[in-house]
């Protein structure tokens, strides 16, 4: 076996791409802010019509596809066998997509729908609340992991079935570019790839350092500021470049399981000691709400009624879910030998929405009941003292919650690291020429990606200029829409080429018995 190379194009183009990135915004200058404002504010605007009817395209392909004959179709072959356990896979495949921001959000995304909801209902109203406790529902089920699944079905396909030993989007493409694949277009594609998921995942760890050094804080009385987050950074930075490191087997699963496992138990505890009846019947209510309306809010957008609910929330996480989906594709395809292509539709679509239903059910949910029986001012302290303070007087008033707030903060830290040590996995694929399907790119690529994602992150807490990162991650999600597009299409080409084969290969017999 071949030790694995580099791309030179790739990986140097990259840097120089991530480079330039780094240069302006670090420097914090208001007018390359005010433009990114602009241009994504253009862009939710303009194509917003066009991000709803895509991903609801792309949910119909995965159900066609998991429904049809294409739906058996084991990658690795008919004999290939799973490298990890159903719960191991499952796991990864969970944090990977998830991260830290599931955590985040489960528990105060609510507090935005209820003071600012949709369909011009009355803020603060009964009616406010119940969809306060449903949108959340929507914008991280099944809607989001389709839109995370296909190209992990597509990438999965072409490494496995078609024998493109090379993770990444050029060669998901070669269906409709062809041999464009192994050139400049290809290189083009996936140069793209990497400035976007570096400047996606760096603010992903800049956005969550903050809710951990608010914690620390708390429990320590250490001042925020640099210091504090950038250690919190290297700390980071120290888990999941050592789980990089390990590799999939020996690190990346065994922290997708501690991961599963201490969620679980988290997650239980809550639900025993807080609120219990509220939060098993506002979820269900929630549940039935969000079946009873799935294909009025995959299409709701108040032109008429001139609310930018649509814009501000559904488009920003149809594109945010987008600019990630490429990564996702690959490292679930790295993952998922041996699995069937109904299989990983189903696992993503639906183990992954109940995971998610379940942070937003037990963490909003108490949020919501603390608020709305004034034990705990939540959307008071969100507007005052921001999301992290709000976030942390939830648990602080639940039985045990300085110690609630320890295991909280060590679930954060591990949920961020599980998704950056599969990022840097998946930048080392992509930045390598070729890799056997059971070949892992070189240990001291992992490392350097796991390095570089911590260098911008600590750069853009510094510079002020996390929102600006945060809007090019949807600024780059708009030519993802035609990327996804060719992957799509050359994965339907593939189908019909391999099952004409098929065909071909059955008839031969009867044509020389003729």
């Amino acid at each position: 076996m071949k030790k694995p190379k580099i791309q030179p194009i790739v990986f140097w183009g990259s840097l120089a791409a991530i480079a330039l990135l780094i240069a302006p915004l670090a420097l914090g200058p208001e007018q390359s802010v005010n433009v990114m404002n602009e241009v994504r504010n253009w862009i939710t605007s303009s194509f917003g019509w066009l991000y709803l009817w895509f991903t609801v395209a792309i949910f119909a392909v995965l159900i066609w596809l998991a429904a049809g004959r294409a739906g058996k179709i084991k990658f690795g072959g008919a004999d290939a066998e799973p490298e990890f356990s159903t719960v191991s896979w499952i796991a990864m495949l969970f944090t990977a997509g998830i991260g830290s921001s599931l955590l985040y959000w489960g528990a105060i995304e609510w507090s935005y729908y209820l003071t600012d909801p949709p369909f011009g209902l009355e803020a603060n109203s009964d009616e406010a609340a119940r969809w306060a406790s449903t949108y959340g529902l929507f914008h991280w089920g099944f809607t989001a992991w389709a839109i995370y699944c296909l190209p992990g079905v597509i990438i999965a396909y072409a490494f496995h079935q078609r024998g493109h030993r090379v993770l990444n989007l050029s060669q998901a493409c070669r269906g409709i570019i062809g041999k464009h694949a192994d050139g400049w277009l290809g290189k083009i594609i996936d140069i793209f790839f990497v400035f976007g998921l570096v400047g996606g995942v760096g603010t992903s760890l800049g956005l969550g350092t903050p809710m951990v050094a608010e914690g620390v804080s708390n429990l320590t009385g250490i001042p925020q500021g640099l210091g504090l987050n950038t250690g919190i950074i290297l700390l980071w930075t120290l888990l999941f470049g050592l789980s990089s490191f390990l590799g999939l087997k020996r690190g990346i699963r065994r922290l997708a399981d501690l991961n599963l496992y201490l969620a679980a138990a988290v997650g239980v505890f809550i639900l025993v000691v807080g609120p219990t009846l509220f939060i098993l019947d506002t979820f269900t209510n929630s549940v039935g709400l969000l079946l009873q309306n799935f294909i009025p809010m995959s299409f709701f957008f108040d032109s008429i009624g001139g609310s930018d609910f649509t814009e501000a929330w559904t488009i920003f996480y149809w594109a945010w879910w987008i600019a990630y989906a490429p990564y996702i594709g690959l490292f679930t395809a790295r993952i998922s030998r041996g699995r069937t292509i109904r299989q990983l539709i189903l696992a993503m679509l639906l183990a992954g929405s109940v995971g998610c239903w379940l942070a937003f059910a037990i963490l909003g949910n108490t949020g919501l009941y603390f608020e709305l029986n004034n034990v705990v001012p939540v959307t008071d302290i969100l507007a005052n003292n921001g999301a992290p303070a709000a976030i942390i007087s939830i648990l602080a008033a639940l039985p045990f919650g300085d110690l609630l707030l320890v295991v909280f903060l060590l679930l954060f830290l591990i949920f961020m690291a599980t998704t950056l040590d599969s990022s840097a996995y998946t930048l080392a694929s992509v930045a390598t020429k070729e890799l056997d399907s059971e070949q892992e790119p070189a240990r001291w690529q992992r490392m350097f990606w796991s390095f570089v994602l911590a260098v911008v992150a600590i750069v853009m807490i510094a510079g002020g200029g996390l929102e600006p990162l945060q809007n090019l991650t949807i600024i780059t999600s708009v030519p993802l829409l035609l990327v996804l597009t060719l992957m799509t299409l050359s994965l339907r080409r593939w189908l019909q080429e391999d099952w004409q084969k098929e065909i071909d290969q059955k008839q031969r017999p009867q044509i020389k018995a003729g």
